[in-house]
């Protein structure tokens, strides 16, 4: 009676762990599979982006002026910075009182 008991409760256990198993692997095979879909979406949109990105570096290197691409002219800086000498002469002039 012994044995029938703890078969009896061996099989009660596989009764509810066997479908709570089968539940939890289609859940994870769906999550993973939706993980797979959102990865090969996020791809699929990268790939439309860098043909894009060719196409329109190429049309503008086609027909965009070539004034454009010239860098514009920077203005030397001078070779005493006004601020500083007027603020070093208000300084000698405070210190000098």
């Amino acid at each position: 009676m012994r044995i029938m008991w703890t078969l009896f409760k061996i099989i009660i256990a596989l009764a509810i762990t066997i479908p709570v198993a089968l539940f939890a692997l289609a859940l994870t095979a769906g999550v993973v599979g939706a993980f797979v879909g959102l990865a090969v979406t996020a791809l699929r949109v990268a790939v439309i982006a860098l043909v894009v990105y060719g196409v329109y570096r190429i049309a503008r290197f086609f027909f965009a002026p070539a004034s454009a691409s010239a860098k514009p002219v920077v203005a030397e800086l001078p070779a005493v910075d006004p601020y500083y000498v007027a603020a070093m002469r208000e300084l000698d002039s405070e210190l000098r009182r």
